[in-house]
């Protein structure tokens, strides 16, 4: 189908028609739920007159090409009613009644994988970083949260360079993506023509005699590397990497890392020690065969209060004091 032929809608009953379609929803909604022994047809059957008006009359879709690009987009903030969405599938004829029947809520269904999501979505003001406002408004779990769903992307800019960088990436990316931004103004790291391809990393601070390297992300990386100059102060030459894609994780560049400073690793993270960017290091470097690592996982562990940024990070143990006094542990 063109685009030109998207430009109205597939069908236009009229008014009539689109009352029995909408009995006819209830009447599926209420069939497959029971048949699965699960799902909310009463939030289904709320809505049914809505979409069957929506779709007989207004949606502009290619049901046997979901991924063309003038299809309609349908964002239905009512998640319980799911067995409506399946029997939508099925008055539009790309699922039988026999798929619905069966399929719907059941291990291995395809019906999973119709409505395959492109969504990118912003989380802002995470952290401790965040200061004043308290631990009410702290986002301490996103990174794990996103990180967890199937087939996502999370990224975790730390200067405005890779922010615009990153939602371009992100904008063109198929699938759930999830960027989290940084509420201070920070320095910027890097000049307008680096390129920051999802699943890469950037090193920062490198050299031959490395002892120890040290991995953040957003305000985390401004700390390690304030930390690798205080190291460095003291004769210790630390690399510093900017872990940006928390997933996918950049495997090649955290293996050499580990490899150069014998497994001596300094995981930072404004986030909780669960899920987040430790964890994804930790996954990566396991899941290829190292076991040889001496890591000291620096994230939020308490409940924070409120205050300014630097007490906040400090009381949390993820400033640059911190990060250096952890590597010095690690170098004995």
């Amino acid at each position: 189908m063109s685009a030109s032929h998207l430009t109205t809608p597939a069908t236009d009953i009229d008014l009539a028609l689109a009352a029995d379609l909408a009995q006819q929803l209830r009447v599926d909604s209420v069939r497959s739920s029971t048949s699965a022994g699960s799902g909310h047809p009463t939030s289904s059957m709320s809505a049914a007159d809505l979409l069957a008006v929506l779709v007989g009359r207004h949606f502009r879709y290619d049901w046997d090409n979901p991924h063309h690009a003038a299809n309609d987009h349908l964002i239905f903030s009512k998640g319980h009613a799911s067995p409506l969405l399946y029997s939508i599938f099925k008055a539009v004829g790309v699922v039988s009644d026999e798929e619905l029947m069966t399929g719907y809520r059941r291990f291995g269904s395809r019906l999973a994988a119709i409505s395959q999501a492109n969504i990118c979505l912003v989380g802002s003001h995470a952290g401790v970083e965040i200061g004043a406002d308290g631990p009410s408004q702290m986002a301490l779990e996103d990174l794990a949260m996103l990180r967890a769903v199937h087939g996502s992307t999370v990224l975790y800019p730390s200067d405005a360079t890779s922010t615009a960088a990153l939602v371009q990436a992100m904008a063109d990316r198929t699938g759930i993506s999830y960027l989290r931004t940084t509420r201070g103004a920070y320095p910027v790291l890097y000049d307008a023509a680096e390129t920051f391809p999802i699943g890469g990393s950037k090193v920062l601070r490198q050299a031959e005699d490395d002892q120890v390297t040290l991995i953040g992300a957003g305000v985390t990386l401004h700390a390690c590397l304030a930390a690798a100059d205080q190291l460095k102060e003291e004769g210790i030459s630390a690399r510093v990497i900017d872990l940006y894609s928390v997933k996918p994780v950049d495997t090649d560049t955290l293996t050499a890392a580990a490899t150069a400073t014998r497994g001596r690793l300094v995981l930072v993270e404004d986030h909780h020690p669960e899920g987040g960017l430790g964890s994804a290091v930790i996954d990566a470097l396991t899941s290829d065969g190292r076991i040889e690592l001496a890591v000291a996982h620096l994230a939020v562990r308490e409940m924070p209060g409120s205050g300014t940024s630097a007490e906040l990070l400090d009381a949390a143990g993820i400033s640059a004091e911190h990060i250096a006094a952890a590597a010095r542990r690690l170098l004995g």
